[in-house]
């Protein structure tokens, strides 16, 4: 038994520094802008991050520009991250404000929280945000900005609530009219 766990041991790769290794064919897509609506579609007004990206795909969004369902994994969002020059998080929140509230959150403020250990099935978005960071080094795009809206409810099966409906529109502008041309966003 002890020979098992020594040659176990052994097989494991040591512990170290970060090292990226992009295997051949595995570059990573390249895009101008990434969108990466999170939340939980069974939940209500949690749903308003993955409703909001699908929304974006059924009316169109210029070349360029990726739509990410990035649901509840935080570690996909840092993932989907990946080749985007500029990478826009949209989700729902909860801080007692008035349902339907906007916040924008320049990402520089939440990439360099304390990073302590996630659980790799508890990982958050904006955990996400400070482990991306961090494994995509130089990668790492130019610029993150996030989109917080406040919930109403987030009952099992419900759906939007009109006034979260009401500002995941306001946003879905917000993110079109910063992708159209001369205003930041893309550029084609």
């Amino acid at each position: 038994m002890t020979g098992d766990r020594e040659a176990g041991a052994a097989s494991r790769p040591p512990v170290g520094p970060r090292v990226q290794v992009d295997p051949p064919g595995f570059e990573p897509p390249g895009c101008e802008v990434a969108v990466i609506g999170c939340g939980n579609l069974l939940r209500g007004d949690d749903g308003v991050g993955p409703i909001l990206v699908r929304r974006l795909a059924e009316t169109g969004v210029p070349a360029g520009v990726r739509l990410v369902d990035g649901g509840t994994a935080g570690m996909d969002t840092a993932f989907a991250m990946r080749g985007a020059r500029r990478v826009v998080v949209v989700d729902a929140s909860r801080t007692g404000a008035e349902p339907g509230t906007v916040f924008e959150v320049p990402g520089a403020q939440l990439e360099n929280l304390p990073l302590d250990a996630p659980h790799p099935h508890a990982f958050r978005w904006d955990q996400a945000l400070a482990f991306g960071r961090w494994l995509l080094g130089d990668g790492y795009p130019d610029d993150v900005v996030v989109y917080l809206i406040e919930a109403g409810g987030v009952e099992p099966g419900a759906d939007l609530s009109p006034a979260v409906r009401r500002a995941m529109e306001q946003v879905r502008d917000m993110i079109l009219s910063g992708l159209a041309p001369g205003t930041g966003g893309t550029d084609g």
